[in-house]
Formats: structure tokens, C-alpha cells, sequence
């Protein structure tokens, strides 16, 4: 699977060098695997099937692009989304509100009765959000399943701000808190109508063995809860996304069959068929599935160093711009026709077009030597990076590309989303109110 990968990316950058996609009129373009994407859909699905019916539902945070989602729907996959402005993607996309699972630790009484009043899954996050929804349920009967997310408090990963089930995570119930568990299980009990548990412990960064202990402690609590309740209260449970990503080499590793089999060793009663299990994966489904091409603009020498200046820098890779030692990327060198670089290798900085030092994908990289006009690729950037622009000097959003191999084996491409204008910049930047504080706050003296 993954030399087929390669080679449909391969492909790619070849044929959107050709048509233009990416060079000197368009210097910076996401692509997008849709094969790849369907694949790695129906890999998590078989890893999941048994006698438990289970809704899988992937993070929209780790891909905001409706065509992406609609993909995603066609495959079953429904969305687990974290603010107003994700739902509205998840809903443009087709999603059913049965495949829907609202999750944020700041959701307002507005956002909440919209949710509840279309039956979208809610997961509280805090006792007082619990009583919001509490006078909301009282207003009129609701659909929507409910119930909420704990925090197992289980540790850190090896990212810190990715891990999200630490002692003081934002994020949940703190369970092991004094008294926490005992409460949460008589909220239960006061209310027939929470059905659902839900924990996430995190993602890059975060062992599978630390994810299972997660999921392990929140099995045991709806245990507890339907013993107590003397029936099966709970019914389902939402055991997150986080599986990591594989940035160092072409492989898939971990796999979703390795998670899946070792909740089965950890968990076996997760899968009877008592629960109905929901997951959210986000970037491990898309990570592999993308990747950002840029022309390189110019090279220089600086103190011995060869530096590499391209495109892609970062406004679409802030993470490994800024944190690069936890979210390194491959990167690949590639001629202007989009063919594989065969100029002797060099130790060279590849940077980004930001006006600021610190603006380097790739430190001290052994790569083939580059030049002005050839191409660069970031393998494995199909999560978040096209999510999460970073409108740092005004830099326009790129297009997003998907691309897949028809039957005759050549690579067709579809616009999942347009290049931003510098017409669309200049209205987000407020052009529109151009004049609205001319004179305003001068004193009076020199007005006059």
C-alpha cells in the first residue's frame, strides 16, 4: 500500500507540474490522495468489525475542507466536530446528524439547543455545561444522545500540549479527582437520558498502551454505572481518536488493527456487542493521504550553509516552523517538470517565504541540491496543515487539490478548495470599513 502511495504522489506532482498547478503562477498547492483516503477509511473499518456496532467519526479539525468531508460521508465515516463552525462544514458536507458528535470545552446555551434540538450527540465537558443541558432537556423532550466526557487522568504523552488526559488536561471530568467518580455515577443515576461516555487522551505523542488505559478506565465506569442503575443506562462509548502518525518514513505505523487488537486484549468487553463504540480519528486517516508542493524561489549560501527558499513555509506548516523537533516533516526534492532531483546531495535549509528567521522547514537536510524554479514536496501534511492556515504576512491561503488515477492510469484532479484572492484577503483584512477610524480618537484641538 504504501509503495502505491508513493507512486500515485509521484504521479501527481509530475502532472501538476505540467498543468500548472504548482510553479512559478501557483507557488504553493495542497494535494490531497482520494484513493489514498478511501483506503485508509476501509483499513479503520475492517480493524473495528465484530459483533459491536461501531460509528466512526473523523475530527473535521484535522481536515476543514467540505469535499473532503463529503468523501469521508460517502464512506460512512460521520464527523466529530468542536465549535459552530464545524458543524456548518459537517452539515454543507451532507452528514446526517446521526453520524454527528459535538465535542468542545466551551460550548454556549445557543450551540448547545441547536445541538439537541437536531439530535446531534452531544459530550458534556464540565458539570456546569451538565446543567445547561439540564434546563435545556427540562424545556422539551430531545433526540440527541447524550453524555460525558471524562478525563482517566492516565499521563503525558511525549507531546505535552497534545495530551489530554494529564492530571490538569482543560479538557473532561477529572475522575481521579476526590469524589469525582462517585459524583459522575449519581449524575448518571439522576439522569436516565446520559447514555454515552466518552474519553480522548490525545494524539501525536501519545502511546497506544496510554490510549487503551484511557479507554480501559471509562469501560469500567459504564460497567459500574449499569450495575448500579440495574439495567444498561449506558449504551454507548466514545473512545476518541489520537491514534499518532509516522512522519520519519513511508510506513503506516501504528496501524488501526494494532489499537484495535490491543483494546481487544485490554478491553474484550468493549467488543460483545453491549456498546455501541465511537471513535474520532482525525490525523491518522488524512496525514499520509496529503502532502504541500512549492516552488523554490531562490538559494543562497549563508555562513557555509546552502539555504533553499520556497514557498511553503510557515502559513502552511506552523507547527513544524515552530515546534520542529515534535512535527518534523520529509521533505523531496523534485525538478521544475515535477521529476525526482538527481543533482548530487547537499546539506541545505529549505525555508519558507515568512519574514522571520525562524521560517525553516527542514533544518540541515540532506537533500539533492536545489535550484531556482525546482519543486519541493512535504510528505505526510494532509492533516491540519490545510486547516490551520497561518495568515502570517498576509500570505493567501493556497488551493487544495485532490487527485486520483482514472481507469486509463492517468491522474485526474478536482479543486477541493480555490486559491485565496488577494480580493478575498483585502475583505478579510476589513477593506470593507476602510475609513471607519479616520479621525477618530484625535483630540479636539486638532481636529480643528
Amino acid at each position: 500500500m504504501e509503495h502505491d502511495s508513493l507512486a500515485r504522489r509521484h504521479a501527481a506532482l509530475r502532472e501538476a507540474a505540467r498543468a500548472g498547478l504548482v510553479g512559478p503562477e501557483a507557488p504553493v498547492a495542497g494535494f490531497v490522495d482520494v484513493t489514498g483516503v478511501r483506503e485508509a477509511v476501509r483499513e479503520l473499518r475492517a480493524a473495528f468489525a465484530g459483533p459491536a456496532p461501531v460509528l466512526h467519526t473523523f475530527a473535521v479539525k484535522a481536515a476543514s475542507l467540505v469535499p473532503v468531508l463529503e468523501v469521508l460521508n460517502e464512506e460512512g465515516v460521520g464527523c466529530e466536530v468542536a465549535s459552530p463552525g464545524e458543524l456548518e462544514l459537517a452539515r454543507a458536507a451532507g452528514v446526517p446528524a446521526s453520524r454527528t458528535v459535538f465535542d468542545s470545552p466551551a460550548k454556549t446555551v445557543a450551540e448547545l439547543r441547536d445541538a439537541l434540538a437536531h439530535g446531534i450527540a452531544v459530550n458534556a465537558d464540565n458539570p456546569q455545561e451538565l446543567a445547561r443541558i439540564d434546563a435545556l432537556v427540562a424545556e422539551g423532550p430531545t433526540d440527541a444522545p447524550l453524555g460525558v466526557r471524562v478525563n482517566p487522568q492516565v499521563g503525558t504523552g511525549s507531546i505535552g500540549a497534545m495530551s489530554t488526559a494529564t492530571a490538569t488536561s482543560k479538557f473532561g471530568v477529572a475522575l481521579r479527582d476526590a469524589g469525582a467518580e462517585d459524583w459522575l455515577v449519581r449524575q448518571y443515576l439522576e439522569r436516565p437520558w446520559l447514555t454515552r461516555l466518552h474519553t480522548h487522551t490525545g494524539s501525536q505523542g501519545v502511546a497506544l498502551e496510554l490510549m487503551a488505559e484511557s479507554v480501559r478506565i471509562v469501560y469500567e465506569l459504564a460497567e459500574r454505572v449499569n450495575r448500579e442503575a440495574g439495567r444498561q443506562q449506558v449504551d454507548t462509548i466514545d473512545i476518541g481518536g489520537g491514534l499518532p502518525v509516522n512522519f520519519e518514513g513511508e510506513e503506516t505505523t501504528p496501524r488501526f488493527a494494532d489499537y484495535a487488537n490491543l483494546l481487544r486484549e485490554k478491553v474484550p468487553g468493549l467488543f460483545d456487542g453491549r456498546y455501541t463504540i465511537v471513535t474520532e480519528f482525525g490525523r491518522s486517516l488524512l496525514a499520509k493521504q496529503g502532502f504541500v508542493a512549492a516552488l523554490v524561489e531562490y538559494t543562497k549560501t549563508s555562513g557555509g550553509r546552502r539555504i533553499a527558499v520556497t514557498h511553503a513555509g510557515a502559513q502552511v506548516a506552523t507547527r513544524t516552523v515552530f515546534v520542529p523537533d515534535s512535527w518534523p516533516l520529509r521533505v523531496a526534492a523534485f525538478a521544475p517538470d515535477g521529476t525526482l532531483k538527481e543533482s548530487p546531495d547537499l546539506v541545505q535549509d529549505v525555508a519558507g517565504p515568512c519574514c522571520f528567521a525562524g521560517d525553516l522547514v527542514a533544518r540541515g537536510r540532506t537533500l539533492p541540491e536545489l535550484s531556482p524554479g525546482d519543486l519541493i514536496a512535504l510528505w505526510d501534511t494532509g492533516a491540519y496543515y490545510f486547516s490551520t492556515h497561518f495568515a502570517y504576512n498576509s500570505l493567501p491561503r493556497p488551493a487544495v487539490h485532490g487527485f486520483w488515477t482514472d481507469d486509463d492510469g492517468r491522474t485526474r484532479f478536482a479543486p477541493i478548495r480555490r486559491a485565496q484572492s488577494l480580493a478575498e484577503l483585502l475583505a478579510e483584512s476589513g477593506a470593507a470599513e476602510s475609513g471607519a477610524l479616520k479621525g477618530a480618537g484625535e483630540p479636539a484641538l486638532v481636529r480643528r
